[in-house]
């Protein structure tokens, strides 16, 4: 279970770096505000489900 978290905290993260990177280059070029805050918008979604897993990770290192 441990191992599962852990993939997918870093793959949430990964995500994260992704999608930030893509709205930044959106909102440079300025062509599509819309794209650009749904971009941010999956951004934050995703922040949340990474400190989840974190979250969950400690805990469970904790309990340990």
């Amino acid at each position: 279970m441990t191992a599962f978290l852990q993939i997918g905290a870093l793959l949430a993260m990964a995500a994260v770096a992704g999608v930030l990177v893509m709205g930044i280059i959106s909102m440079a070029r300025g062509k599509d505000a819309r794209k650009s805050n749904k971009l941010m918008q999956l951004r934050v979604l995703l922040q949340a489900v990474a400190l989840l897993l974190l979250f969950i990770l400690s805990l469970m290192a904790l309990g340990k």
